[in-house]
């Protein structure tokens, strides 16, 4: 054992008062920066608290911290009434065993969800990928709101921090969205219908959970949001797609269906479709609920994107009185992606039963960051926030149009609202992503918007490309090589 009383070997570290850095900081530093140089090897004795406050200058308090820092980044090991010791430290791990090879991270032999979900959440995907995650950049939204949201709440809540939340969410956050969703006319009261989740897909996987059985029968829109044909896989059961037009569903293709397979649930998009960017009309919406009446089944109203809608989109739920309709909404969208904050609307007895199985799969929700969506919606600068992001994607989106269009491309029906696109790009989609991904870009291909799978000739672009000049040259190559677009 080799013992460093002063840490003879260089001059002694020496604090520097009045710096932009913590003196816990420093010596933490200073010290981390001795064991990478090799100035303190493996199995070396830290000098004890009380030596090394004296030599320093600094309170016992200080160095406590900093040992501690040092502990936590695992270049220090305590051992109990021995003191502080330096670690040995391994070699990296070889990239085989810590990263995906780049061969790992091609198309399999048939392009599926989870590769695109994968090579979507890489740590070195861009949020300008034409095929990359429903996001917004940072700087399309308003992170200093929501830091300042952050700040707010860690001053306040102190002891609420380390304590379990209600299981149905923070009470003061139902309230707040009770209020805003009868102002749209949807009846939600905070303590009888609403329930908050970890976003809009834990909220669906809770409704599946509760309501869908193995060999059930679930329709949904064809085409519609991918993961949620995953989620009804894993429960056994069976999605059928009805095909989405602009005003909404195939009315006489979901009365047959239902009528045919008497399903459990209708999962649909009532404002802002994903992938088609399109919204219901009110008459699609009133044929929906008197088609689910009559066969006697729930409508899931996923209302992630509706934000994005100028105003006036029919919501289910309105014209339902959450009867039939359970709405599903959040926050991660139009705020950050890192809170995971949404919530749930639907009869009393339906929501009692989602609490249940929300509390056996996790307890409670984190109230942290329901907490800190709360603060924001408190302090009245949500609205305002919307606004400009809706108008900016939707400048984006314009843009975006024109764009795919001079490559080639079709748009059957443009979008009227949200970050999407859906565009023929003329040829098979997936034969396409796959020539994208040799050249290192993430496209969409149609097929996997769909729970048939079958092959399809359209692609979803998120409208953020909107701003990347790069991504357009590279779009054209791709196109050229691929003869993309010639229709």
């Amino acid at each position: 054992m080799t013992v460093a009383p002063a840490l003879s070997s260089s001059p002694p570290w020496q604090p520097v008062r009045q710096a932009d850095a913590t003196l816990v900081t420093q010596l933490a530093d200073g010290l981390a920066r001795r064991i990478d140089e090799q100035g303190l090897r493996p199995g070396t004795r830290l000098p004890s608290i009380r030596k090394m406050a004296e030599q320093s200058g600094v309170s016992r308090f200080t160095v406590v911290e900093a040992y501690d820092r040092l502990v936590a980044r695992g270049l220090v090991q305590s051992r109990r009434g021995a003191g502080f010791f330096v670690r040995a430290r391994s070699g990296p791990l070889a990239a085989s065993a810590t990263a995906p090879s780049a061969a790992s991270l091609a198309p399999p032999a048939r392009i599926d969800v989870a590769w695109l979900l994968r090579s979507m959440f890489r740590e070195t995907a861009a949020l300008g990928m034409p095929g990359g995650a429903g996001l917004l950049p940072p700087d399309w939204l308003d992170p200093e709101m929501v830091a300042g949201a952050v700040r707010a709440v860690g001053r306040s809540v102190r002891g609420h921090l380390v304590s379990y939340g209600h299981p149905q969410g923070f009470a003061p956050l139902r309230q707040q969205i009770a209020a805003s969703l009868q102002n749209d006319g949807v009846p939600a009261h905070p303590e009888l219908n609403l329930l908050t989740t970890n976003g809009v897909t834990h909220g669906l996987d809770l409704i599946a959970r509760h309501l869908v059985k193995p060999g059930d029968t679930v329709l949904v829109e064809d085409p519609a949001w991918f993961v949620i044909f995953g989620r009804l896989a894993a429960f056994g059961a069976r999605p059928i797609g009805v095909p989405r037009g602009p005003d909404g569903p195939d009315i006489a293709l979901l009365e047959q269906l239902a009528a045919q397979h008497k399903p459990k649930l209708f999962i649909v998009n009532s404002a802002v479709h994903n992938p088609t960017g399109h919204t219901l009309s009110a008459g699609a919406a009133y044929d929906i609920l008197r088609i689910a009446e009559r066969h006697d089944f729930m409508v899931v109203e996923d209302d992630t994107y509706g934000e994005l809608h100028p105003g006036g989109a029919m919501k289910l739920a309105v014209l339902d009185r959450l009867k039939r309709v359970i709405l599903v909404g959040g926050y991660s969208k139009m705020l950050a992606a890192s809170l995971r904050v949404g919530y749930l609307a639907a009869n009393p007895d339906i929501l009692q039963k989602l609490a249940d199985l929300k509390m056996l799969a996790g307890l409670t929700s984190p109230e942290l960051g329901e907490r800190v969506v709360h603060r924001v919606l408190m302090e009245g600068q949500y609205r305002r926030h919307i606004e400009r992001v809706r108008a900016r994607v939707d400048e984006a989106r314009q843009r975006c149009l024109k764009g795919l269009l001079k490559l080639g491309m079709t748009v059957h029906h443009e979008p009227n609202a949200g970050m999407f696109v859906w565009a023929d790009c003329g040829r098979d989609s997936e034969e396409l992503a796959r020539v994208a991904a040799d050249h290192g870009m993430l496209l969409a291909p149609g097929t996997l918007f769909s729970p048939s799978q079958a092959p399809s000739s359209m692609l979803r672009f998120s409208v953020t490309i909107a701003d990347h000049r790069g991504i357009w040259a590279d779009l054209e190559k791709i196109f050229a090589q691929t003869g993309a677009g010639i229709q």
